[in-house]
Order: structure tokens, then sequence, then C-alpha cells
């Protein structure tokens, strides 16, 4: 007579993702979705479990009470962890959960630190030094925290094999797509996709949904006039020649306290306004992409093309499609 358990397959992956408390349901959801939906398409068997370092009931930060957590024991036998998020304070991981990350990496496993939980992930010393990414709004703490380790501002995640970090938030649903590509294939990660409705592969990074805030200057000094003259003559082809004329000031010392003013180059500085401008008609506007070229200075629509693709990691058209601010709510996409 057979049990039960017999009838049981046993998982080919085993999965730990931690858990603690003030940490979001969408963040601890992601992995346990993406990951449970290769089991329930019959694609292999993918077990998943959350854990953290006492084995302890957590509180989200929605107020939800979760139970059923694992401890360090368990997670240390799995294939992959799972840092889906970090607290809001960054602070360093513990020493159990450090030890355990480059235990198990040591062993084998592979380490996935999801949104800001790039930050316990670096802080444990799996990195190396290597490149790696996180949430848009904490990439600077980061690069000020791991100063040797190249911060990639563009991409949504960065796969090392044995480590993976990944950008804010939805984010976490890329990598973890990419994880199940890596493992069996495209087509599993496409039919996981389809069945979750999202999108296989995005393109582009989240640098397209920073905010490039303008530097504040004196708006009684030189450096000023030539910002505002600068930024009512987008549409015509000026350069820094021309602002450095707009301030009275030589090009040289203009260049110079240009830089000390705003921390950049006059040069970038412009091509930073022409780009802002021409997200702001791309997302409210229906001008073609040659008009907005024209609108904001660049020589034709191929050089607006390879500028907005160099800093958006994505282009015009796939921009206006993903920010069109007059499309409403509800409509067809």
């Amino acid at each position: 007579m057979h049990t039960d358990d017999e009838f049981t397959p046993k998982p080919e992956l085993r999965i730990a993702v931690y858990a603690f408390d003030g940490a979001t349901m969408f963040h601890l959801s992601v992995p346990p979705m993406v990951f449970g939906e290769v089991t329930r398409q019959h694609l292999a068997v993918w077990d998943t479990i959350l854990f953290n370092e006492l084995g302890a009931d957590i509180t989200t930060d929605e107020g939800y009470r979760i139970g059923g957590i694992h401890g360090l024991e368990d997670a240390l036998g799995a294939d992959v962890i799972v840092i889906a998020s970090w607290h809001s304070d960054l602070r360093a991981p513990s020493a159990q959960l450090a030890e355990l990350l480059q235990h198990a990496h040591g062993n084998g496993a592979s380490v996935a630190g999801l949104c800001l939980g790039a930050f316990p992930v670096a802080d444990s010393g799996l990195l190396d030094s290597r490149p790696a990414v996180t949430h848009w709004r904490s990439l600077n703490q980061f690069s000020s925290r791991h100063p040797g380790t190249d911060v990639d501002r563009t991409v949504l995640y960065i796969d090392h094999g044995d480590v993976m970090t990944s950008a804010g938030t939805a984010a976490a649903i890329d990598a973890c797509l990419h994880l199940v590509r890596s493992r069996l294939g495209s087509d599993a990660a496409n039919q996981v996709a389809r069945s979750l409705v999202v999108a296989p592969h995005r393109s582009g990074g989240q640098a397209q949904y920073i905010d490039r805030p303008v530097p504040q200057v004196n708006s009684l000094s030189p450096i000023s006039e030539a910002l505002d003259w600068a930024t009512q003559h987008l549409d015509e082809r000026i350069d820094v020649v021309d602002m450095a004329r707009a301030a009275r000031m030589s090009l040289r010392s203009f260049v110079r306290a240009f830089k000390e003013n705003t921390g950049n180059t006059p040069a970038a500085w412009l091509r930073e306004r022409r780009l802002d401008e021409a997200r702001r008609l791309l997302e409210l506007t229906d001008l073609g992409i040659d008009a907005i070229a024209s609108r904001c200075g660049f020589a034709s629509p191929v050089t607006l093309r390879q500028n907005f693709h160099a800093a958006y990691a994505t282009t015009p058209s796939e921009y206006r499609r993903r920010f069109d601010a007059r499309r409403r709510v509800g409509s067809a996409v």
C-alpha cells in the first residue's frame, strides 16, 4: 500500500525568502507568486518558504500578521535565498543573517537582494565590488556605503549567477522572472509571465522613473541668468558659448563657475534639460518625434533617440507608451 508521501513530488528547487516585521505585503508576495506559478503551471516543482532568525511570526507594514515562518536552519538548505526587501532605515543585517548568507553562498546557493534587499547582501560581503543595483531613491546611500561597488543606475536587475540584485519594488517581478528564465528557459518564463499577466521582459530600466531636480542657484547670479536664458531657448541650437555670453562671462570663467554652482558641466546640464523637455512633450502632447526633437534643440530625431536611450535605457516611443498622461483610466493598452 502506498502512502500519500510517495506521491508528493520532491521539490526540484528550494527557495527561502527573508521575512521581517515591517516588510510590505507586495515585496513578500512577489517571489512566492512567481515561483509558485512555476509549480502551478507544472513546469517544475519549486518550493518557497518564508524565514527569519527566530522562525517567528511577523507583522507587515500594512498591519497583517503572517505565521508559518521558518527558522535559519531551514533556509540554510535552500538553493536560492531571497532578501525581498529591507528595513527603511537601511540597518545592517544581523550577525545571524549575514552568517547565513555567507555560509549558504559558500555552499553553492544563489542569493538575491531585491529592491533595498541589495543592502544586506552587500553588507554581508557577497558582491565583492561587482556591479549592483537597488531602488533609485537609495542609490547614493548604497554608493556611499559600498564605494568599491559599481552602482548601475539604469538596469532593472543584475545577475552574476551566484548573486543578483534588482531595482525598486516592481522590478522584483522582472528579477524573479529572470531567475525562472535562467533555470528553466525562455518558454517557461514566458508561460509564467502570461499566467500572471505581466511582461516577460520589460524594456528599459529604472532611469526613466528617476526625478532629476534642477539645482537651486542664487537667482541674482550670472549663472542663474544663463540657466533662465537657456531654458527659454531650448528649441534653438544653443551651446556653452551662447550660455557664457548670456551670463556676460568669459567661457573659462563661466564653465568654472557653472560647475561650482550646479555640480555639472554646462553641456551636460543643457542635455539634461533638453531631455527633460522631451519627456514632458512625450507625456503631454501628441507631437511626433521629429517635432519634439526640433522643439528640444536636438539636431535630428536620431540624435534625440540616441541621447534618450543613453539616459533612460528606453526609446522615446516606448517611454510615451508607458507614461502618456493623456491616457484615460481604464483605456486599452
